[in-house]
């Protein structure tokens, strides 16, 4: 069954668009299907689409898998319009934006271990989403500090978000609401996190509309509050659905053939795979692989019919 396209409210003032995947492994038919939606969407609003290269886990990142990856985004067709940056170039840039927020007492050290924050008692602030962060590094004394720094354990980073309620709209999912916790910013490995270096890159990339999997709207309160923070713009969002397996679970090797080598080793072509992602979302007809053009002209005429929310 197609996860038919609806969108809601008018489109975002910034038109470019941005599929920012990580080399930590090949692109599945989910990946492949955010980064269609990501390129139709741009350009169906005459914006850029614009590719990066999130490898801040130099433990997991892979070379090759960069390389493989534009392949199979350039043999879909989806052409990029500017060089794609890397996270992992950007240390610099990182440091600059976490000065500011410890500049406005924004920032702390955390010591908790999972498996603590786990076990430890629940969050002060009875809106806070279950599982969030209880809190317990955000008041230690000097001298509780003094004692954890002598210990030599490694700490993380965490901001002082006060429990701040953000609202948006995203463009498939309607209006959105949640309570941010004091997230991790940088691990206690010395690695920045996924949510404090993206919103720095989109900012930076200028990215007018995010279209990711759906899988990541629950992050997306906390990228909002770091935007206000740090006099980021805010761009549009649309989280589209996962495509899942034929259990109903996230895509796996278990599924079968799921990415696009393996599409291709059965017999399929670029196109036809690019034609079965497109019917998944209701712009094409199954079995049928229109013309980039003919799909882009499809997703212009969602611009202009949006459901008011």
């Amino acid at each position: 069954m197609a996860d038919v396209l609806v969108l809601r409210g008018p489109p975002p003032a910034r038109a470019d668009g941005r599929f920012a995947p990580s080399p930590t492994g090949s692109l599945h038919l989910g990946n492949l299907r955010t980064a269609l939606l990501a390129w139709l969407l741009a350009r169906a609003a005459e914006g850029r689409f614009l590719i990066r290269v999130e490898d801040l886990d130099p433990g997991r990142a892979r070379e090759r898998l960069i390389a493989e990856q534009l392949a199979d985004l350039a043999a879909l067709g989806l052409e990029h319009d500017a060089q794609a940056p890397r996270q992992s170039t950007r240390g610099a840039r990182y440091e600059d934006a976490l000065a500011l927020l410890e500049r406005d007492g924004l920032v702390y050290r955390c010591w908790c271990t999972r498996a603590e924050i786990r076990d430890a008692p629940s969050a002060p602030h009875e809106h806070l989403p279950e599982g969030a962060y209880p809190g317990t590094c955000r008041d230690l004394t000097a001298s509780d500090v003094a004692a954890r720094v002598a210990s030599g354990r490694p700490h993380a980073l965490r901001v002082r978000a006060d429990a701040a309620r953000e609202t948006l709209v995203d463009r498939l999912r309607g209006p959105v609401e949640g309570v941010v916790d004091d997230f991790v910013i940088r691990r206690n490995d010395g690695a920045f996190a996924y949510n404090f270096s993206v919103v720095i890159d989109d900012g930076d990339q200028r990215v007018g509309e995010v279209v990711r999997g759906a899988d990541l709207l629950d992050s997306t309160p906390r990228q909002v509050w770091l935007q206000r923070r740090l006099g980021l713009e805010r761009p549009g969002y649309a989280h589209v659905p996962l495509l899942l397996g034929v259990g109903g679970e996230r895509l796996s090797k278990r599924d079968g053939a799921i990415t696009l080598r393996q599409r291709r080793e059965l017999g399929e072509s670029p196109q036809e795979v690019r034609g079965m992602l497109a019917a998944s979302v209701g712009l094409a007809a199954p079995g049928e692989a229109p013309e980039l053009d003919v799909l882009v002209a499809r997703t212009r005429d969602l611009l202009h019919s949006p459901v008011t929310v």
